[in-house]
């Protein structure tokens, strides 16, 4: 009877990590959701992206370049400032550094 015991608290170990990973918020903003769907072409197409922040500045990349954001406080948040075609993260954010 040990084994199994010992089987059982080890898969509960497991799924709680496995369950532990995920990167999805508990809530999303409705705006946000259909930006997502629009993204992902209404889940026909998978989408990979990364995105990061310096001051006002939101910077996101996909394949084709990099989008940049700046913060208006008056507004909804984040205005798309300009996309910068080809470039990475990592040089769009040396850019406004």
């Amino acid at each position: 009877m040990r084994p199994h015991n010992l089987f059982i608290v080890i898969l509960f170990a497991v799924t709680a990590a496995a369950a532990a990973k995920t990167i999805a918020p508990p809530a999303i903003p409705h705006p946000m959701a259909m930006y997502l769907q629009t993204l992902s072409n209404d889940g026909k197409d998978k989408v990979t992206f990364r995105a990061s922040a310096i001051g006002t500045h939101f910077f996101l990349e996909e394949p084709a370049g990099v989008t940049v954001y700046v913060y208006e406080e008056a507004s909804v948040g984040y205005r798309k400032e300009t996309f910068l075609k080809g470039a990475t993260l990592a040089k769009a954010m040396k850019r406004y550094r």
